[in-house]
């Protein structure tokens, strides 16, 4: 795994009741990136290697990296008006969207939500369906031992993070992100998903690619799948030799998949 690169100066943006923390480089078509679960707060490899390419916006969700909570905003329905006011403050009219895993479940609501704003969507491993026969992982329950290995095809990398316990600040911020993402993840039946996403999926028109890993221990590869049957015309793209922290594992690898698609011109007609 790469270390981390050092990236713009994050900047705020006035939203609701608080701040939103937001990354952005590069010139370009915008791209909106949203994170997973984990790796909130900080620029990374991929998004250096998407920001050489395009105009990058990587914002904090509320509660999580360096946001602030916002209180107000409780659930994904919620969270789904948050990012549209935001892309308001921001001036973006139309623009890509990509989102993995937790990031990828948020991208799909808002692309069904203002299917118009989009013009083309990738979602990584993402979550937010039900799928019979294929539960998600419950992060929340999870202890490093048992999660760095199921993030990670190369074990390599999760002995390594294992190696070195996180400092009392890190480990601070580590709860916090937890706890925001279980906000809007929800708990029990309906962790990671929401049973009203699939009636909308078709709504999406725009030209859609789905990342997977061959075997993803988090988010099972028929989620993928899932998303890629109900949205329209969609690619699905399966990565071998990686596990579901795609772009933490394989940032080179996840970044050309992710280039050549946005590269692609935009149907006039949609």
């Amino acid at each position: 795994m790469t270390v981390p690169a050092a990236g713009p100066t994050p900047t705020r943006a006035p939203t609701g009741s608080g701040e939103i923390n937001l990354f952005r480089q590069g010139t370009g078509r915008p791209v909106v990136v949203l994170h997973a679960a984990g790796g909130a707060g900080a620029w990374n490899p991929y998004l250096e290697q998407l920001s050489q390419h395009f105009d990058v916006i990587a914002p904090d969700h509320p509660g999580m990296g360096l946001s602030d909570e916002l209180a107000e905003v409780a659930d994904m329905d919620l969270l789904v008006q948050h990012y549209v006011a935001l892309f308001d403050t921001l001036g973006l009219d139309r623009f890509d969207l990509v989102g993995a895993s937790f990031g990828g479940w948020i991208a799909a609501e808002v692309a069904s939500t203002v299917p118009e704003r989009i013009d083309r969507l990738v979602l990584m491993a993402p979550g937010g369906l039900d799928v019979p026969g294929a539960p998600v992982a419950d992060l929340p329950a999870m202890t490093p031992q048992q999660l760095f290995p199921a993030l990670f095809h190369d074990q390599a990398i999760a002995a390594a993070i294992l190696s070195m316990p996180p400092t009392p600040e890190a480990a601070a911020q580590g709860a916090r992100d937890m706890a925001g993402f279980v906000r809007i993840a929800g708990a029990g039946p309906v962790f990671l998903h929401n049973p009203e996403l699939p009636a909308r999926l078709s709504a999406i028109t725009a030209p859609t690619l789905v990342i997977t890993a061959e075997e993803d221990h988090i988010v099972p590869r028929p989620h993928s799948e899932a998303y890629a049957a109900q949205i329209a015309g969609a690619e699905l793209h399966v990565l071998p030799e990686i596990g579901h922290a795609l772009y933490q594992e394989k940032p080179d690898v996840v970044a050309d998949e992710v280039i050549a698609f946005l590269s692609q011109p935009v149907p006039a007609v949609r």
